[in-house]
């Protein structure tokens, strides 16, 4: 019977080639089993047999198991996995690279290998936050990984594979193999290589220009030797290519450039690697704070930005004034808020709408609670300030009707009390608060290294050569008359280097002509005198902003002659607009200025580099505000009349007005209950409850925001403030674009669950959630689906072929892509965002994240977590969690965390026990 059974045809087994229901999907991935089966199996199969039979019942029975993955797929909500276990994952993550970190420069120089003891001290750090798991052995062991994905892979095909297929342990045992060491393994080493890692994100921001300056502060706060010898020998290897060729003419200039440039590279690239190797490494805080004259920061600057006012806030409160500027901030606050009042009640009024007595008795309630709360004799703290003023004050809170200015007397006293007395401003800018201040205002440079980029530095003085130094009248005292007439363009550019400093220098032809004689003469500016000019005549002159447009500031290749040609173009139009006689007429003291510009001699600048770089953190909240301010006029009649339900409850806000400052500011307790663990030993998420649905998500990415910019000990009500702003921002804009909506909730994350309770924010109000799921969908549609398994066969199998192991790339190359991801994660990080949490958070923030990814080890840890998270979301009756747990049990760390728990606990269960029996001795 075998014999005959042997002899018959065998029946062809039909192969249903469906797997997901959708056409897209299906095809590549019957490629991809098409693949796998001939490169893994037939190749050496056939020298086996040529029965078909076997390969197709493997065949079957993958699309089975893919089947069955699908329709649980479809099945799935995967919102959850998206929104809340990925982001908590990657954040908990960082949370826990961050405190290994900490422990590393606790321990200093002690260690030989440090890139192995972060390793150690990593997985150390993440059973002490897990409490039942470790994945060191899985993460550091190429053995016990390949065994965890085999274990791996026999339960997933025990759950998909029907129970006679997973019997057949010879096709079991091949499948498995494909799965784990075919396929999986080298998924999640690829996942893994720092290198390919660098080159993904440098391949993801692709379009955004490379940035001189982020560039060479990469350099210079590179802490890896390796990088800077990558970087070094590359620009070395360029010089000496330079300096081969045989050029002339115009190519020369450029040529010269591109020359000062990279030995300028080299120069910080030695200069940095004797830091290091002498280990003389200093703070550029500490630096800074004790080599010498600080730029200055006016006091009303301060005020009005968000990351200086933090520190202010710090010293005041460190020098107990923070009455005072508790006080001046409340009256900025109440003066707002009560223009705003006084305007709607107009608006009201037109329409014939009468709420005149209400609004003026919610003006006067909150005006009383800001006299309360800071000059009567019970406030405490009390501002002491001119009684006279005070009982001012309270005689005409007392018999008239507050106005929006009613505190501006003793509010610009209180100014000028913060400003001259020696205890707070004056003292201030000696402390290390200032210096911290400047360093997260990017005000703060390492004084090590001079040298400066187009648009920074001091103006040229005289020629190019330097040679000639001639001296002609003043034009400033030229009078404005029409009978004198005045012509300029730009003859020509060429590129000046002074000491060691490269810059554009742009010859200036200049013709005047009066009755009685007429002039001519050549005067040379650089971009940054342009740039100075052009800023003080519009600050002069508000309505030349409008018309006067400077060319933009390139700080990377900026020398560049193709460059230097448009520029000299563009500032050519600039000037010979400014020139035009009507715009000469319309602003006749504008005269004054241009003739100053253009003389021949060297450009005074109104602002240096400090009052350039002030402007630039403080204009845009000017204009933000002034964007606002024009937003809320024009605001529909709907949102008119929400802001007018909200001033009913104005009196009760003034009174908790300055107790909310000072409780956000003294870091009062939060009004959420504290678990029993603390909050900086357990994962990101745990503090969040579950119950409350609708706000997970969004939580949950306020607390990474919160891990990644490490913002848990930043003042809250500055934070209170910037939550208010951006969400009069959204709310003015409503449904603009996601952005602007990730962008608003990148802000409120320092605050996270304290501002539900404190300021009442409801974050059902906004529609990100919305935006959010709508994402999660469009991640796992069929098109998005069926786009990653075309990227996954293409990676694996190129042109159809099984391609070849890449070679490791030279680690001068691999340094060197890690320089550029940095440069380029730097270049795309927006000024907004600096200027809200300040320059040097924002920079430490995106560098630790990006020295994360740089270990191997710790990669694979984050792609097994994700790893668990999806099979535990996929699968969630199969108890994956526990079985992780088992096969994660042989961890080392784990073993010695039980050793030194168990030691800990048993003392106080000793303890415990001992009171136990003397108190049942007494009871006796």
């Amino acid at each position: 019977k075998c014999i005959e059974e042997m002899k018959r045809e065998a029946r062809p087994i039909k192969i249903d080639r469906r797997l997901t229901g959708a056409n897209i999907i299906d095809e590549p991935l019957q490629q991809v089993i098409q693949f796998s089966l001939r490169d893994y199996v037939q190749y050496w199969y056939y020298t086996l047999s040529d029965d078909e039979s076997f390969l197709l019942e493997i065949r079957q029975a993958l699309q089975y198991a893919l089947v069955q993955f699908s329709a649980r797929s479809k099945e799935t909500d995967w919102q959850p996995y998206f929104t809340t276990r990925l982001v908590d994952d990657f954040g908990t993550h960082l949370r826990v690279f961050r405190k290994a970190q900490q422990r590393i420069a606790e321990k200093g120089d002690q260690m030989k290998n440090q890139a192995e003891e972060l390793v150690d001290t990593f997985f150390e750090v993440e059973v002490e936050m897990e409490k039942e798991v470790c994945r060191d052995l899985v993460c550091t062991s190429p053995k016990d990984e390949e065994g965890f994905l085999r274990d791996l892979c026999e339960v997933l095909l025990y759950i998909l594979l029907p129970p006679g297929d997973f019997q057949n342990k010879i096709m079991r045992y091949f499948v498995r193999e494909i799965l784990s060491r075919g396929i999986l393994l080298p998924l999640i080493n690829q996942l893994s290589d720092p290198d390919y890692i660098n080159q993904y994100v440098i391949w993801m921001i692709r379009d955004s220009n490379c940035n001189y300056e982020a560039f060479m502060n990469i350099i210079k706060l590179s802490d890896n030797i390796g990088e800077l010898e990558a970087v070094k020998d590359k620009a070395s290897e360029e010089l000496q290519y330079l300096r081969s060729l045989d050029t002339a003419g115009d190519d020369i200039n450029t040529i010269k450039n591109q020359i000062n440039s990279l030995l300028y590279v080299i120069k910080v690239c030695d200069s940095r690697i004797q830091r290091l190797q002498s280990g003389k490494e200093i703070d550029t805080v500490k630096l800074a704070a004790n080599f010498g004259k600080l730029c200055t920061v006016p006091l009303d600057h301060i005020l009005v930005d968000n990351v200086a006012l933090q520190f202010f806030m710090d010293y005041m409160q460190q020098t107990g004034g923070q009455a005072h500027l508790f006080f001046w901030m409340t009256v900025e606050g109440y003066r707002v808020t009560a223009q705003q009042q006084l305007e709607v009640l107009q608006s009201r009024q037109k329409d014939g709408k009468h709420q005149t007595n209400q609004t003026k008795g919610l003006l006067r309630a909150a005006a009383f609670g800001v006299y309360e709360q800071y000059l009567s004799e019970k406030a405490s703290p009390r501002v002491n300030i001119d009684d006279n003023l005070v009982a001012k004050l309270a005689e005409t809170l007392n018999h008239e009707d507050p106005t929006p200015e009613i505190f501006d007397d003793i509010q610009r006293k209180v100014y000028e009390l913060m400003l001259r007395d020696e205890r707070f401003y004056p003292s201030f800018k000696q402390n290390v608060l200032y210096v911290r201040m400047l360093a997260e205002l990017d005000m703060l440079k390492d004084p090590s290294f001079r040298g400066s980029d187009d648009g920074e530095g001091e103006s040229f003085n005289g020629s190019p050569t330097g040679s000639i130094n001639l001296s002609l009248d003043d034009l400033s005292n030229v009078p404005s008359d029409e009978t004198v007439q005045l012509h300029a363009y730009i003859s020509d550019t060429g590129v000046c280097n002074d000491h060691g400093k490269t810059y554009a220098l742009y010859a200036i032809t200049v013709h005047r002509r009066n009755p009685n004689s007429e002039e001519t003469w050549k005067t040379y500016r650089r971009y940054s005198d342009f740039h100075d000019f052009h800023m003080r005549i519009t600050e002069q002159f508000e309505n030349l902003a409008n018309i006067l447009k400077l060319p933009g500031k390139k700080t990377f290749n900026n020398m560049d002659r193709e460059f230097l040609e448009k520029r000299k173009k563009d500032l050519n139009a600039y000037l010979q607009l400014l020139l035009n006689p009507e715009m000469m007429k319309a602003s006749p003291a504008l005269a004054h200025y241009v003739y100053d510009f253009l003389e021949n001699k060297a450009y005074s600048k109104g602002k240096g580099d400090f009052a350039r770089k002030m402007d630039t953190f403080v204009n845009p909240l000017r204009n933000s505000m002034r964007n606002v301010s024009n937003a809320v006029k024009s605001l529909p009649d709907s949102l008119a009349e929400g802001m007018t339900k909200m001033s009913d409850n104005m009196g009760k806000m003034s009174e908790r007005l300055g107790q909310d400052i000072k409780q956000s500011f003294f870091k009062v307790p939060p009004l959420i209950q504290k678990t029993y663990s603390d909050p900086d030993h357990c994962r990101v998420a745990a503090p969040i409850d579950d119950n409350v649905d609708d706000n997970i998500p969004l939580r949950v990415m306020l607390l990474l925001m919160d891990e990644v910019f490490d913002l848990k000990e930043r003042n809250q009500w500055l934070r209170r403030n910037i939550k208010n702003l951006l969400q009069q921002l959204i709310r003015a804009t409503y449904g603009d674009t996601i952005n602007r909506y990730c962008f608003s909730y990148i802000e409120q994350s320092c605050e996270c669950l304290v501002l539900r309770n404190c300021c009442g924010l409801d974050l059902h109000a906004f529609p990100f959630k919305e935006k959010i799921v709508d994402h999660v969908d469009w991640m796992t549609s069929p098109e998005q689906v069926a786009d990653a398994v075309k990227r996954f066969r293409d990676a694996f199998w190129p042109n159809g072929i099984l391609a070849e192991t890449v070679p490791r790339r030279d680690k001068a190359i691999r340094m060197r892509t890690r320089v550029a991801g940095k440069t380029k994660l730097l270049e795309v990080m927006p000024d907004e965002l600096k200027h809200i949490i300040g320059a040097e958070t924002t920079r430490k923030g995106i560098l630790r994240v990006f020295e994360m990814f740089q270990h191997t080890q710790l990669n694979k840890r984050m792609v097994y977590v994700f790893l668990e998270r999806f099979l535990e979301t996929l699968f969630p009756q199969n108890k994956f969690h526990e079985l992780f747990n088992k096969l994660h049990s042989r961890s080392k760390q784990m073993q010695r965390y039980k050793q030194r728990l168990h030691s800990t606990q048993a003392p106080s269960l000793q303890k415990s026990l001992l009171v136990s029996h003397i108190r049942l001795l007494m009871h006796l």
